[in-house]
């Protein structure tokens, strides 16, 4: 019977500011483990940031693994039969809700609905993952922000197991300007745009991109692409898709 490999050290670090004595953003350094039909899928995880959209330091990248500069495109490619969809810049959105816990996750243009469960760290400061035992079920990192929240919301998940496709195996079939709704525990749905969806090759991921703080209310959601290394038992790459808070409800 497939086991699940290791996690890689996932270790905090301070990267990306701190605000009357308090760290913004958590960099967990290195990658999280999925797992796609008995092997191991990539999902890098760095500078997980709630708020804000100044950096402090150097201001350079290169503290966040695989990370460009902000805005930049990076090709890449991506699933099997997957085309990567760009759209423009954002338009100005409704203002930033409070904090709250995110429940369920849903892209209606694909059919997708998922509950989400929250990631932390354990005592070994390594990331936690959604459980194989329940491969519709993606992930909610508790150290970025809330989705609707004003900041960066970072969820994952796998694309596969072994028993099959898993929550966001059709990731990369969403196109811009699709609807992602994210119903919260206050009530309240966080209605998200799509601007884009993009698949990156691993040493490419944009993480300042994914993981960094911005502008108004952002979400991000990460799951593995490119294609499979029966060798490694691991993908070459993952599909992010990037959407803007557009409503609430």
């Amino acid at each position: 019977m497939w086991k699940r490999g290791p996690l890689r050290g996932l270790r905090r670090r301070r990267v990306l500011g701190v605000v009357s004595g308090t760290l913004l953003a958590v960099a967990l350094g290195g990658v999280l483990y999925g797992v796609g039909h008995g092997h191991r899928a990539v999902l890098p995880v760095a500078g997980v940031a709630r708020g804000g959209s100044s950096r402090s330091g150097s201001g350079s990248d290169a503290v966040l693994p695989g990370a460009v500069a902000p805005g930049r495109s990076t090709p890449g490619a991506g699933a099997p039969g997957a085309v990567a969809s760009s759209g423009g810049a954002p338009a100005a959105g409704p203002a930033a809700l409070a904090r709250s816990t995110p429940l369920v996750l849903a892209i209606p243009s694909v059919g997708l609905q998922a509950p989400l469960l929250g990631l932390g760290m354990d005592g070994r400061g390594a990331a936690e993952l959604p459980p194989f035992s329940l491969p519709r079920t993606a992930g909610w990192l508790r150290d970025s922000a809330s989705p609707g929240e004003a900041g960066t919301a970072v969820v994952v998940g796998h694309v596969d197991t072994t028993t099959g496709p898993a929550v966001f195996w059709n990731l990369a079939a969403v196109r811009a300007g699709a609807e992602v709704d994210v119903t919260r525990l206050d009530g309240r749905t966080a209605v998200f745009t799509v601007d884009r969806v993009h698949a990156y090759p691993r040493a490419q991921f944009p993480a300042a991109q994914v993981y960094g703080p911005s502008q108004g209310a952002q979400l991000r959601v990460v799951t593995c692409g490119g294609t499979f290394d029966r060798s490694r038992r691991e993908y070459s790459g993952n599909v992010v898709l990037f959407a803007h808070l557009s409503g609430v409800r």
